[in-house]
């Protein structure tokens, strides 16, 4: 497989694109005033203790105070004691309002919530995570080979000092390293470690004491691993921070950096920019000629599978599984590309073949297989229902580059003109009721009052009739389409 890294660094944004045989995987992006905290350690201050939720707000310096639950902190002894505490009961025995704690930053403020913590700091480098409140030795499920994974975690054991603090997991991008670039990371990791903790000891309560990488360091960190041919990026600036990057940490990899020279914007070039237009449309077509319907949702997302103009060639009952199975690959797909988290329902084409359902849904799990969030998928119900859950960190796609719609407030549709007509005589009436005037000023939006003026005009002159007054009208193209003010003069 092909797999290339793009990245577009600007003035104000930087992206990347993961691109696997010239389709468009996966987006990150990243704005000079809206940058992503997660991994980011702060200083943080207790100021609330919920012990009915388990939990504690904690000032971190933000707008609004994050999350930190019961089960994200550490309790005491639970690192230097040879045989595990049991934990307390009550969050108040691990914390209480004021205590000044470091904590490290989980997930991303979304939406109305604030940003989710644990004091159980991870740091990651190139082919190890450290875990300074940890134990043991973890490898990636993703090295398959059991005698390489026997491998690292021996060498990991034999650099590990006995009755040292600290556990490591060593991730996929370790395979087939040398034993050197491993110890050269725990060194690196341990020194880190140490300038934090002096760090977080001198800080004020509300500052931040560690930030993570910028986009495009960290995009090399997390995703340069052996399948990526090449990275590409189009700022010489950028290009030569990475290649100074890839030179200290990853220097076998320096090569693969390359500083695009055309003229043209490397996403242009590639079409990433129509791929990202695209993946903000709610219809996904099929090559078949079905189609997904993807409707995101502060619960949850939902999407509705279709066969369109797909009539097959068979039966209808083939030309479903075809179309489910096709979708179950666009799915995967859209779901890394949105970064869609959370609850997902999935209303594929209902099945009477048990044996179809099986296939669909190892084909769902097949292509969410390369996917780098956690995923957990239920079976296919006998509506044709499958739930399912993807780790959620930061705000999806949308989230990131779009806000509701001003007009109709994300709902997706407006009330027709018709209908506000019939709501402006109601309120006419109304107010013809309650109050005394001369005249009545109705200001709507344009459609409105051609409507007003044309099909309902009789229902107008009746209404003049009804309350004795005059009734003018008046367009207003600032309102939207349910938008209307009734005046009194």
């Amino acid at each position: 497989m092909s797999t290339e890294l793009l990245v577009n660094v600007t003035l104000r944004e930087s992206r990347a694109a993961l691109v696997e045989n010239g389709v468009l995987q996966e987006v990150f992006l990243e704005r000079a005033d809206r940058r992503g905290i997660i991994s980011n350690i702060y200083k943080g201050k207790v100021s609330r203790v919920l012990p009915g939720m388990q939990a504690a707000f904690i000032d971190i310096g933000l707008d609004r105070t994050a999350f930190l639950h019961a089960t994200d902190i550490i309790a005491p002894g639970l690192v230097d004691a040879e045989v595990e505490a049991p934990r307390p009961e009550s969050v108040r025995q691990l914390v209480t309002e004021g205590d000044e704690i470091l904590v490290q930053v989980l997930k991303d403020p979304l939406g109305t919530k604030g940003a989710r913590l644990t004091t159980y700091v991870t740091l990651p480098s190139r082919f190890l995570v450290y875990m300074p409140n940890g134990r043991g030795i973890g490898v990636s499920s993703r090295i398959e080979s059991e005698t390489e994974r026997q491998r690292l975690r021996e060498v990991v054991q034999l650099f590990t000092l006995p009755g040292q603090a600290g556990g490591w997991i060593v991730r996929t991008a370790a395979e087939d390293c040398a034993i050197e670039a491993l110890r050269a990371d725990m060194l690196f990791l341990q020194r880190l470690w140490e300038v934090i903790r002096a760090r977080g000891a001198a800080a004020l309560a509300g500052r931040l004491v560690h930030e993570d990488l910028p986009l495009e360091l960290r995009i090399l960190r997390d995703q340069l691993g052996q399948h990526v041919e090449r990275v590409l990026v189009d700022s010489p600036a950028a290009h030569a921070r990475m290649v100074e990057f890839t030179r200290t940490f990853m220097p076998d990899s320096a090569s693969r950096v390359e500083l695009n020279g055309a003229a043209r914007p490397i996403f242009d070039i590639y079409g990433i920019d129509d791929e990202i237009s695209r993946a903000l449309d709610r219809k996904v077509p099929l090559k078949s000629g079905g189609y997904l319907m993807i409707d995101q949702t502060e619960a949850m997302t939902t999407i509705d599978v279709n066969t369109g103009a797909f009539v097959g060639h068979r039966n209808l009952e083939d030309t479903i599984f075809r179309t489910n199975l096709e979708a179950s690959v666009a799915i995967a797909r859209q779901l890394r590309l949105r970064n869609l988290g959370g609850i997902i329902i999935v209303d594929f084409i209902d099945m009477q073949d048990e044996e179809h359902r099986r296939q669909v849904l190892q084909a769902l799990e097949k292509a969410l297989a390369g996917d780098h969030a956690k995923t957990h998928v239920s079976a296919v119900s006998q509506l044709g229902l499958v739930e399912m859950t993807r780790k959620r960190t930061r705000d999806s796609l949308e989230h990131l580059m779009c806000r509701p719609c001003p007009t109709c407030e994300g709902r997706g549709f407006l009330k027709t003109a018709e209908t506000v007509a019939y709501e402006i005589f109601r309120e006419v009436l109304r107010q013809a009721r309650q109050f005394e005037f001369q005249e009545l000023v109705v200001l709507a939006h344009p459609d409105v009052i051609e409507l007003l003026l044309d099909e309902e005009s009789a229902a107008l002159g009746e209404l003049e009739l009804v309350t004795g007054k005059p009734i003018r009208l008046q367009t207003d193209a600032l309102y939207a389409q349910d938008q209307y003010d009734v005046v009194l003069i």
